[in-house]
């Protein structure tokens, strides 16, 4: 996979890179570290995420990739590796990029300090093991559950449901549920508010006795406006002043009924699912 990223940057600070995140498992890692550590940077970046990489006619080739493009641009790529096995990894790093081992760069300090060796296990991070299977197993179900209480499409087991996030349609309720499930095991259900129920906007009765559940997410109109217009173009729906309307009536509900709420307008979906099992005091499952 290829694509290309941009970090913000300052007129004339810019130059451009080639990276490869390089992994013998999903790559998922390598990618989530490198692009945290090139954030940092004003650079544009050509990424390409080479996942799997187990054997030596794979990393030759990986290798013979990374060396066209040194040869050709005589900058040399930024190699991020995870892998496990030392005649797959030395064809990489023999190669012209400059590599970094992500995993290995934390490990040697911490063998040092705990006095444990390390013992390597192919895709032990994100790979399904017996010793992981149940966690896999609770976010397969968490995130059935997320599929199956989107959008109000029902009300029966919300005692199950972790938390329940409230807001008016095209917020961001649906991602984010979908996010807290598939990424910390989190079954949240969503319920919407919608343009029929603002003549007298009130909190469902079926709502009423998971209110310690409740999570509300607003936005800005003039962004909620432009979200929606892409979905139904010149529709009332789509409209400055109805956005104004619902807006204005769903955060009153929310103050009314003193549920906590977020303005989504600037944020992420990992940042709106981050602040919501922080205020809510969720406990977060990693994958």
């Amino acid at each position: 996979m290829i694509e290309t990223y941009l970090p913000q940057a300052s007129e004339n600070e810019e130059s451009e890179r080639s990276v490869f995140f390089i992994s013998d498992g999903t790559a998922i890692t390598a990618e989530v570290l490198g692009h945290a550590v090139l954030s940092q940077f004003p650079i544009t970046i050509t990424s390409y995420t080479l996942p799997f990489v187990t054997s030596k006619n794979r990393a030759e080739e990986i290798r013979d990739q990374i060396n066209a493009i040194y040869q050709q641009t005589q900058i040399r790529p930024l190699v991020f590796y995870s892998i496990i096995s030392d005649e797959v990894k030395s064809i990489i790093t023999r190669s012209d990029g400059f590599c970094q081992d992500i995993v290995q760069t934390l490990v040697a300090p911490l063998q040092q300090e705990i006095g444990i060796a390390p013992k390597p296990e192919l895709h032990r991070t994100h790979g399904l093991s017996k010793k992981n299977l149940s966690q896999y197993d609770a976010r397969i179900a968490a995130v059935d559950y997320a599929l199956a209480h989107d959008d109000g499409v029902s009300l029966r087991n919300l005692d199950q449901a972790q938390v329940i996030i409230l807001g008016v349609s095209r917020c961001g309720k649906t991602p984010t549920s979908l996010y807290l499930a598939m990424q910390f095991g989190i079954q949240a259900a969503n319920y919407p508010f919608t343009a029929d129920d603002m003549d007298n906007l009130q909190l469902p009765p079926d709502l009423k006795s998971f209110q310690h559940k409740l999570f509300g997410l607003t936005i800005s109109p003039e962004r909620l406006a432009a979200i929606r217009e892409e979905r139904r173009e010149n529709s009332r729906y789509a409209s400055l002043r109805q956005c104004r309307v619902e807006i204005a009536e769903v955060e009153a509900l929310f103050r009314k009924n003193k549920i906590n709420y977020l303005n989504t307008t600037n944020y992420s979906v990992e940042e709106i699912s981050t602040k919501i099992i922080d205020s809510m005091g969720l406990k977060r499952r990693m994958f």
